[in-house]
C-alpha cells in the first residue's frame, strides 16, 4: 500500500506528508507500509476485502452531494412537543460555542488545570439546573430524558426504604418515549414497570420509586405534593421529569417534595436536531450527594489555596466498581449542556421568566380563541401544552395542519395536541386557528391579548432563581463574547496541541463534516414528524449504516444508542434477546478479560449478566488457557465474552479468532468493544474475524467531537442473526420495542459528520488513516523507548494505534505518573491516558491527523521530562521542589516571588519555541481530595471566592 494523498480530503485529514512517511518507515527499520502492517496485524485476520477502496470525493462534491439528501427533509412548523421545542439558538452562542473548535475539540476534562474554562459552563450548568429544581446537587447532564429517567428508576432502587419493592411506579402522563426507555431498562434487571394513573393511586407501599411528568405530557399542570407525601410515607422515592422553561413560573420540584428531578435542558438554546444530541439533567438532594450517576463538577483549591475546579468523585465510578458499578455513564452531554448553560447566561433570570411568560400567554390565547371557535381544550391548567378533543375531525385537522405547513401532535383518533415554544409567534396562532376554523371567522388576536393565566395559583413560583452574578452580567452580546473568549483561552483543546489520549483517538474534526450540523434541514427537524417529512435523514442513515457495515464486515447496524455506553448495553441486550428466543434463558454468564474498560462489566451488571474475570497473561493478552477452562466450565450458562480489540494494552492479539472459536464452542457471542477500530478500518474487520456485535464510537475513530466530553455516538452493528434484536423504537422503527435512547436515531443531527468523513475519505482513504495510525504509534513507541520502558507490545515488537509507556519505576524517585502529566502542561500538551489500562502508566495514541513535526514536539517533550527525572537521580534537580513536582507552573506564580531552586525559565518555557506560544495553565496543580471532603457542587458566592 503505497502513501498517497490523491483524494484531496485525504491530503487534509492525515498529517504526515510523504517523506514524513519515509522517515518514520525507516527510524522503525521498514521500506513501506505494507512491510510493517503485515508484522503489526495477525496475518489470520488482515483483510481489506470488504471495504471498497474507491477513492472518496471532494470537500466541495460532499457537501453538495449533502445538501441534496438535506433538502429532502420538509421543515414544517412544528408543534408537536413531547419534550422537543424549537428555540433560538442566540448567534453569539452559535458562532462562539457550538461552531468553534476551541469548545467542540475540547476532550473530557480529567486534566482540571487545562480545562477550567469548559468547567466553569458546566459549573453554571449545574447552578442552572439546582437553581430551577430547587435541589442543591446537579450532575454535569445526562444522555437525553428518557434515559436520565432510567438513571432515576434504579437510583430509587438502590435508596429507596421498600428494599423488598421490584415495581416502579410511572405515571401514564410521562412522555411515551420516557416509558418505553424504562420498560427497556428494567426487564433485564428482574425490575417491572407499572404505568398509571397517579392521581387514581392511593396506596404506594408496593413501590420502590414513582416518576411523574411536569407539566404533563399532554399538558396538564397538576400540584402533586399530597401524592408525594403519600409515596414517602409509603416508603418510595419521586422522581419528577420537569420542564426547565416551566420552572421559572412554576413550584420547583424540590419545592414540592421530589427526591429526584430529571428531564431536558434541550429548549434552552439546542437545536431540535431530529432528537439529539440534548443534555439531560439530573438533580437531587444533599442526602444522595454521593449516588448520582454520571458526572459531578466540583470547587476545589489549586497548590497556591486558590478556588479552581475538578470533577468530582463521582466520575467514572464503573472505572473502580466495575460490576458493581451503579451506571455505565462515562459520558456526558457537556457541549450541548454548555450551550443549554450559556443560554440561561445570556438571557438571566429574567429574561428567561419573560420567555416563559410570552409562551404560556400564547397558549392562553391560543386556548382561548379555540373555545370561541367551538373546541374543547381538555386541561383546566397548561404551560404552554394542550389538547384539543377532536372528535371524527382528528385525521382532517391533522392533514388541514399539514397542507399548512404545521406539525401538530398526533395522540389518538379523538385528539390532537399543540406545544407552544419561545419562537410562536401571534401569525402562528393564528394560522392554528384556521387550522381549526372551518368556514367560521378567526378570532382577534388583539381583543384576547391580556387573557388570565391558566398556571394554578397554588403553584405559582415565589423563590428566586439565579442570582449569581454570572446570570447577571453578561446580557449583552460584547460581553458574552468576551466571557467566551475568556472560558476557551482557560482551556486547551485540539485546536492548540496534540491531545495523545491512549483509547480516546482525539483526531481532526474537520471542517466541512461540521458545516452540516448547523444547516437547517438537520437541525430543526423534530424527531417524530412524519416519515414522509424525514426523508432525507432517512436516506443519509440508511448510507451511513451502508458505509459502516462495510468498514466492520457486520450484516447490520442500529444508529440509536447516543454513547459509546448505550452501545454496549445495545450489543448486550441484543445477544441475551437472542439467546433467549432459542429458549436458552439460563445463559447469563458474561467473560471479560481483567484489562477490559470499566463500563463492560457495568454493562454486563445492567443486562442482569453475571461477570466473570479472564486473566490476561504477562504480555497483555487474554490467558487462552483460563478462557478456555472458564468458557467449558461455565459452557450452560456462557452468554457472552466483552473483550477490545485491538487490546486495551494497544495491542493486536494473535489469538483473537481462536477467542471467538472457544467462546462459539460453547454457545456464547462475542462482543467486540470498538474503541479501538481506528487501528482496523480498511485493515481487518470484526464482523469478519469473529465478532458478533460491536458497538462503535463514532465520537473516536468516524471524527465526531468529543466537545469537551460529548456528545457521543455508539451505534452497534451485528451479524444478520443479531439484525432482529437491534433497539427499536414507537417512532419510525420496525420493531416497536427495546429503545434505548429518547429518540430513533439517537443523536441524529451529529450524523452528517460521520457520513461525511467516510464518503470524502472513501475507502482507500479510510484505509490509509489506519495504516497512519498505526504508523505514527510506532514511531512515537520507537522515540520514546531509549528513555521510558514499553509496557506492551506484539510478537514483532510492535504496537498497533497506541503505546503504553511505563513511569513506575521513578516512584522510589518520588516521581509520579501525575507529575509527569502535570509538567507535560508546561511542555503545552494534554497528558496522555493516565493509569489506564495499567495503574502507574501512560498510555499515548497520537492518531493518523498529527503531523510529524506535532510528534516530535510531544516526543521532546516527554524526553525532555525524562532528562529532568534523570536530573532528580543525580541530585542536580531537588527531590522535593523540582518541575516536576511543582508543575503546572502558573503565569502568577511567576510573576511573584520565586521561592524555587531551578530557573523560571525552565519551569515555563522548557522548550524555548513556546516563547511565542505559550500556554499559560489558569490553576496550579489541583487538590483532588479537597474538593471531595468539601463537595461545592454550584457556583458559589461572590464572597467565597475572594476567600
Amino acid at each position: 500500500m503505497p502513501y498517497s494523498t490523491d483524494n484531496e480530503f485525504q491530503a487534509r485529514h492525515i498529517g504526515p506528508r510523504a517523506a514524513d512517511v519515509q522517515h518514520m518507515l525507516a527510524s522503525l527499520g521498514y521500506d513501506n507500509l505494507e512491510a510493517l502492517l503485515a508484522h503489526v496485524i495477525p496475518a489470520s485476520i488482515a483483510d481489506s476485502s470488504v471495504l471498497p477502496l474507491n477513492n472518496g470525493i471532494s470537500e466541495a462534491a460532499a457537501l453538495a452531494e449533502l445538501r441534496a439528501i438535506a433538502s429532502q427533509n420538509q421543515l414544517l412548523r412544528s408543534h408537536i412537543g413531547q419534550g422537543y421545542y424549537p428555540c433560538h439558538t442566540p448567534s453569539p452562542i452559535l458562532r462562539n460555542l457550538f461552531e468553534n473548535p476551541a469548545w467542540y475539540t475540547a476532550y473530557t476534562p480529567y486534566q482540571p488545570e487545562i480545562s477550567q474554562g469548559r468547567l466553569e459552563a458546566l459549573l453554571n450548568f449545574q447552578t442552572l439546573i439546582s437553581d430551577l429544581t430547587a435541589l442543591p446537587i446537579a450532575n454535569a447532564s445526562l444522555l437525553d430524558e428518557g434515559t436520565a429517567a432510567a438513571e432515576a428508576m434504579t437510583f430509587c432502587k438502590r435508596l429507596s426504604k421498600n428494599k423488598g419493592s421490584q415495581t416502579f411506579f410511572a405515571s401514564q402522563h410521562c412522555h411515551p418515549q420516557t416509558l418505553d426507555i424504562l420498560r427497556t431498562r428494567a426487564e433485564p434487571l428482574g425490575l417491572t414497570v407499572e404505568v398509571g394513573d397517579e392521581q387514581q393511586q392511593e396506596d404506594f407501599s408496593a413501590y420502590f420509586g414513582v416518576l411523574l411528568q411536569y407539566p404533563a405530557s399532554h399538558g396538564d399542570v397538576n400540584d402533586h405534593r399530597a401524592l408525594i407525601e403519600r409515596s414517602h410515607a409509603a416508603g418510595a422515592l419521586v422522581v419528577m421529569a420537569a420542564d426547565l422553561l416551566a420552572l421559572t413560573l412554576l413550584k420547583a420540584p424540590g419545592e414540592l417534595g421530589a427526591d429526584v428531578a430529571i428531564g431536558s435542558a434541550q429548549r434552552f438554546g439546542v437545536p431540535l436536531g431530529f432528537g439529539g444530541p440534548h443534555a439531560a439533567y439530573f438533580a437531587t438532594s444533599e442526602r444522595y450527594k454521593r449516588d448520582i450517576p454520571g458526572r459531578l463538577v466540583g470547587l476545589s483549591v489549586d497548590r497556591f489555596g486558590k478556588p479552581a475546579l475538578r470533577l468530582a468523585m463521582q466520575t467514572r465510578e464503573q472505572h473502580i466498581r466495575r460490576e458493581k458499578a451503579t451506571s455505565n455513564i462515562c459520558t456526558a452531554q457537556v457541549l450541548l449542556a454548555n450551550i443549554a448553560s450559556m443560554y440561561a447566561v445570556y438571557h438571566g433570570p429574567q429574561g428567561l421568566k419573560q420567555i416563559a411568560e410570552r409562551t404560556h400567554a400564547l397558549t392562553c390565547i391560543l386556548a382561548r380563541g379555540l373555545a370561541k371557535l367551538g373546541w374543547k381544550v381538555e386541561q383546566t391548567h397548561f404551560f404552554d401544552s394542550i389538547t384539543v378533543k377532536t372528535t371524527g375531525f382528528t385525521a382532517e385537522l391533522h392533514e388541514k395542519a399539514r397542507a399548512a405547513n404545521i406539525n401538530l401532535r398526533v395522540i389518538d383518533e379523538m385528539r390532537v395536541g399543540i406545544a407552544l415554544d419561545e419562537t410562536t409567534t401571534p401569525a402562528h396562532i393564528e394560522q392554528l386557528w384556521a387550522v381549526f376554523a372551518s368556514a367560521q371567522s378567526l378570532p382577534d388576536f388583539a381583543s384576547l391579548q391580556g387573557v388570565p393565566g391558566m398556571l394554578p395559583s397554588e403553584l405559582l413560583r415565589e423563590s428566586s432563581y439565579l442570582e449569581h452574578p454570572v446570570f447577571n452580567r453578561y446580557h449583552s452580546e460584547t460581553e458574552l463574547m468576551r466571557y467566551l473568549r475568556l472560558l476557551a483561552d482557560k482551556d486547551l483543546a485540539l485546536d492548540r496541541s496534540m491531545i495523545p489520549l491512549g483509547s480516546c483517538t482525539m483526531k481532526l474534526n474537520a471542517a466541512s463534516e461540521m458545516l452540516p450540523v448547523s444547516w437547517p434541514e438537520f437541525a430543526q427537524l423534530h424527531p417524530f414528524v412524519p416519515a414522509e417529512q424525514a426523508q432525507g435523514y432517512a436516506q443519509m442513515t440508511t448510507q451511513l449504516e451502508e458505509m459502516l457495515c462495510q468498514a466492520t464486515g457486520y450484516d447490520a447496524v442500529s444508529l440509536q444508542p447516543n454513547a459509546g455506553s448505550q452501545g454496549e448495553y445495545a450489543g448486550l441486550l441484543a445477544i441475551r434477546a437472542y439467546h433467549h428466543s432459542r429458549g436458552d434463558m439460563q445463559r447469563d454468564i458474561c467473560l471479560i478479560p481483567q484489562s477490559a474498560h470499566g463500563t463492560n462489566p457495568a454493562t454486563a451488571s445492567m443486562v442482569g449478566m453475571r461477570v466473570v474475570v479472564v486473566a490476561c497473561d504477562e504480555r497483555g493478552n487474554v490467558d487462552l488457557a483460563d478462557l478456555k477452562a472458564k468458557a467449558e466450565e461455565l459452557r450452560e450458562r456462557l452468554a457472552a465474552i466483552m473483550i477490545t480489540y485491538p487490546s486495551t494494552h494497544g495491542v493486536f492479539e494473535e489469538d483473537i479468532r481462536q477467542i471467538c472459536a472457544i467462546i462459539h464452542a460453547n454457545g456464547g457471542q462475542v462482543y467486540i468493544d470498538g474503541a479501538n477500530m481506528n487501528a482496523m478500518v480498511g485493515l481487518c474487520a470484526p464482523g469478519q474475524f469473529g465478532g458478533d456485535v460491536s458497538h462503535l464510537n463514532l465520537h473516536k475513530t468516524f471524527c465526531i467531537p468529543h466537545g469537551g466530553g460529548g456528545p457521543g455516538v455508539g451505534p452497534i452493528g451485528v451479524k444478520a442473526h443479531l439484525a432482529p434484536f437491534l433497539p427499536g423504537h414507537r417512532h419510525a422503527l420496525e420493531r416497536n420495542e427495546g429503545a434505548v435512547s429518547a429518540a430513533p436515531y439517537g443523536s441524529a443531527s451529529i450524523l452528517p459528520i460521520t457520513w461525511m468523513y467516510m464518503r470524502m475519505m472513501g475507502g482507500s482513504g479510510l484505509k490509509q488513516a489506519s495504516a497512519l495510525a498505526i504508523l505514527n504509534a510506532n514511531y512515537i513507541a520507537r522515540r520514546l523507548e531509549e528513555h521510558f520502558p514499553l509496557l506492551y507490545t506484539g510478537q514483532h515488537g510492535l504496537v498497533a494505534h497506541e503505546c503504553i509507556v511505563d513511569v513506575r519505576p521513578f516512584k522510589e524517585l518520588g516521581i509520579s505518573v501525575d507529575d509527569i502529566a502535570k509538567r507535560l502542561i508546561d511542555f503545552g500538551f494534554h497528558a496522555p491516558t493516565m493509569s489506564f489500562p495499567v495503574a502507574g502508566t501512560l498510555m499515548i495514541e497520537p492518531t493518523e491527523s498529527e503531523s510529524l513535526a506535532e510528534l516530535d514536539r510531544f516526543c521532546d517533550a516527554m524526553i525532555a521530562i525524562r532528562e529532568e527525572i534523570r536530573a532528580i537521580a543525580a541530585g542536580h534537580l531537588h527531590a522535593d521542589d523540582n518541575p516536576l513536582k511543582n508543575a503546572p507552573h502558573t503565569a502568577l506564580e511567576l510573576a511573584g516571588e520565586w521561592p524555587h531552586p531551578y530557573s523560571r525559565e525552565q519551569a515555563v518555557f522548557p522548550n524555548p519555541a513556546q516563547v511565542a506560544n505559550k500556554y499559560w495553565p489558569p490553576v496550579g496543580r489541583v487538590d483532588n481530595v479537597y474538593g471531595d471532603r468539601n463537595l461545592i457542587c454550584a457556583c458559589p458566592s461572590i464572597e467565597a471566592y475572594q476567600e
